[in-house]
């Protein structure tokens, strides 16, 4: 075998060695910021709620292709023949959600939740359908209730390929696990816009008195003006977009709860995330799609309405602070039709502590 000369040989090394990662960009409780008087869970995300899972598939492809998939799944067993009580809110309904009339009139969910460009529903539909049907104990089965959420992801992502496969879905939902749950521009946020600024996944969580767990995860590509803690954040900032400016968008809020509550107090429960979103900023504009999906995997008797405040404070609270987190991890990306840059750390720390919001060393 011919010697490869040692600087050859260096070059090869240097080829393959890991590039240098960036340094991970910081949630909004790194720097000391809290919204509201509850706790978060251990890990501040929907997946404090024991049982629950995430995963996700990014998908790019050169420039012009910026999407992915986000799957949530309530436990990992077979959740047609384990169903969990469910409900769907509609903020507003400029958008594209399989699933959500029979949530509603049975009160369950039996399908993983999946998250992805709105165009790319159809092939999320039947990749998950196809799924289900092939767990063991579901030979037998002739009809199943996939729901597939969507935001538009057309500024960045050449939305018209529906640039996703089967065995990316299968991927996302096969891959779903417990633990830390990673945020910012990836899975179904890759190719998202919030504020004018980098969107993406999100999640926060809130522990009540007694260890009940209320936790949020948000798909965001909306518009407004950015709230952060009730400080106007977006006014300084104005926009974070290059080339043709994109529209309103969409935001996909899964709630997830160990509390014992029926589907009528999920829905209770659920319209109190849109106290979140409000408080970052929208007025869920005209072409926004805002839907909230909301679960509990607990099956004991429901608990009486007087005792839901809590839940409610928790649903607002987390709401607000996972769609903070998703611009916060996001990381700029440049698409098929612009570029959507990640907000700008520094600034928004100086404007956070122009308006008093950040505790002194706050800042990480």
């Amino acid at each position: 075998m011919r010697r490869l000369r040692p600087a050859l040989v260096l070059l090869i090394l240097i080829g393959q060695s890991p590039a240098r990662a960036d340094p991970p960009r910081p949630r909004l409780r790194d720097w000391g910021i809290a919204i509201g008087s509850l706790p978060p869970g251990p890990l501040d995300a929907i997946t404090d709620v024991p049982g629950v899972r995430v995963g996700h598939v990014t998908i790019t492809r050169g420039v012009t292709v910026n999407t992915g998939v986000t799957a949530v799944l309530p436990h990992g067993r077979n959740l047609f023949r384990e169903k969990v009580r469910a409900a769907v809110v509609v903020g507003n309904a400029f958008g594209k959600l399989t699933g959500a009339l029979q949530v509603n009139e049975l009160g369950e969910l039996e399908s993983p939740i999946v998250l992805t460009c709105t165009l790319c529903v159809g092939k999320a539909w039947d990749a998950t359908a196809g799924y289900l049907l092939g767990l063991p104990g579901n030979e037998d089965v002739r009809s199943v209730n996939p729901v597939i959420g969507e935001t538009n992801d057309g500024f960045l992502n050449d939305i018209r390929r529906r640039p996703i496969s089967e065995a990316e879905v299968l991927r996302a939902i096969r891959g779903a696990r417990p633990g830390p749950v990673e945020e910012g521009s990836v899975g179904a946020g890759r190719g998202t816009v919030a504020f004018g600024w980098k969107g993406g996944i999100g999640t926060a969580s809130r522990r009540l008195e007694g260890g009940t767990t209320v936790g949020i995860l948000v798909q965001t590509n909306f518009g407004g003006t950015l709230t952060i803690a009730g400080a106007p954040i977006g006014r300084a900032l104005g926009a974070g977009t290059t080339s043709s400016r994109p529209g309103g968008g969409s935001i996909m809020i899964v709630l997830a709860t160990d509390a014992p509550i029926d589907h009528r107090q999920l829905v209770r429960l659920g319209r109190r995330t849109l106290v979140g979103l409000g408080r970052a900023g929208s007025v869920m504009e005209h072409g926004s799609g805002d839907f909230v999906i909301a679960f509990t995997t607990s099956h004991r008797p429901p608990i009486a309405d007087e005792a839901l405040n809590p839940l409610f404070q928790a649903a607002a609270d987390a709401t607000e602070e996972a769609i903070v987190n998703s611009l916060l991890r996001a990381r700029t990306v440049r698409g098929a039709r612009g570029t959507a840059q990640a907000l700008p750390l520094d600034r928004v720390r100086r404007l956070l502590q122009d308006h008093r919001v950040m505790p002194p060393g706050g800042a990480r």
